[in-house]
């Protein structure tokens, strides 16, 4: 064997050295690398821990408006379908109008008799006052013929006494005392009359100021137009005119149209779901965190929403809107009862109420019911943040 060259052989100890030296600086910089990353992932942590809370189990919802006729009638139009895009104003469905316009018409025969009635009752009063007056004069008419008639009694009643004076002296004829006699109950007669009379007019005028008072009182304070039969007659001829309007259904919001079970020919009633309409424009989403996330969560903190329709492309912006008033369990038609057999802990999850941006609704435009995940940013109501 030959022998080694001392020369090579120290080159090649040299070499091992460097790569040695070689792999432990490289250790040395991946060590401090996976260092720095472990410091700032903490450093992160520390002063991002808690900032954003998120779910999937958040869904688009709206305050959809249900279509309800206000009057009934058969469905002589239907002037939507299913998934058609209504404006607010935008006529739904038409009912016939007969039966309103001949209720129109009974109601302004109504309102225009009435009216007759009231214009009449003032003309009345005018005649009535007329007849008051007459009765005045009658009284006084009978007050003077009272007054004849009492001085033609004392005449009489004087001239009996001076006859009957002188039939002693025989200066009187009994014929001329008889006549006296009969002159003098003629007299008290026409007085007894004409007071009677007096007293008729007087009771005839108390009955023409009755009547008078009477009428008076349905007309007092008012003209023709703000009478209270007249002001009837007008609230039944206004509900008429309403009624009529109301056989033209329109939409009450902008939105979808969605379960549409009406047909035309159908009879509908007063209340009748006729449709639904979804304002898509104005739709929020429930998102339901569980109650350990919502710790730093409050009204007006800012929310990002990705939908399943659009996928993660797609950014939608909101607030938090408030909370619900109970968790879903609770709220359940059938709520769950643990006060007895075994009982494990669920965490419970609370509805959240999120606005959405318009202007993103617009452009993409979502349907209720759909998935939705949300993130809630918290910084601004962290602890030594300086926010409620």
């Amino acid at each position: 064997m030959a022998d080694i060259d001392p020369q090579i052989s120290v080159a090649a100890a040299q070499d091992a050295t460097a790569r040695r030296a070689k792999r432990k600086r490289a250790f040395l910089v991946f060590g401090c690398v996976l260092a720095a990353v472990a410091v700032g992932a903490g450093l992160y942590a520390w002063i991002e821990g808690g900032r954003y809370v998120d779910t999937d189990n958040a869904y688009v919802a709206a305050e959809v408006a249900q279509v309800t006729p206000l009057v009934a009638g058969p469905v002589r139009r239907v002037a939507v379908n299913d998934t058609e895009v209504v404006h607010k104003g935008d006529v739904l469905v038409e009912l016939d109008q007969t039966d309103a316009k001949i209720a129109l018409a009974a109601a302004e025969a109504d309102y225009a008799d009435a009216l007759r009635k009231v214009r009449q009752t003032i003309a009345t009063g005018h005649a009535l006052a007329a007849q008051v007056g007459e009765r005045d004069a009658d009284i006084a008419r009978m007050t003077a013929q009272v007054q004849v008639a009492t001085a033609d009694l004392q005449r009489a009643q004087v001239d009996l006494r001076r006859r009957q004076s002188l039939v002693a002296d025989g200066a009187v004829s009994g014929e001329e005392l008889t006549t006296a006699r009969n002159a003098f109950a003629q007299a008290q007669g026409q007085l007894a009359a004409a007071r009677a009379s007096l007293a008729q007019a007087q009771a005839a005028r108390g009955t023409a100021n009755g009547q008078e008072n009477a009428n008076a009182a349905l007309i007092e304070g008012t003209v023709p137009e703000t009478n209270p039969q007249v002001l009837a007659a007008k609230a039944r001829l206004d509900k008429a005119r309403v009624d009529l309007g109301r056989t033209i259904i329109r939409a009450p919001v902008s939105g979808v149209i969605t379960q549409r079970n009406v047909q035309v020919g159908q009879s509908v009633a007063v209340g009748a779901v006729l449709m639904t309409v979804v304002p898509i424009g104005q739709a929020h989403v429930d998102a339901n965190f569980k109650e350990s996330q919502l710790t730093h969560v409050r009204p007006g903190q800012s929310v990002e929403l990705v939908s399943d329709l659009y996928g993660d492309d797609i950014v939608y912006h909101g607030r938090v809107e408030g909370f619900s008033g109970g968790t879903g369990s609770a709220l359940a038609v059938i709520p769950a009862q643990n006060a007895t057999g075994n009982w494990i802990k669920v965490v419970q999850r609370l509805p959240v109420r999120i606005s959405l941006d318009p202007h993103e609704l617009g452009a993409h435009p979502l349907r209720i019911g759909l998935s939705m995940t949300a993130t809630i940013d918290t910084r601004a109501h962290q602890p030594g943040r300086g926010a409620n």
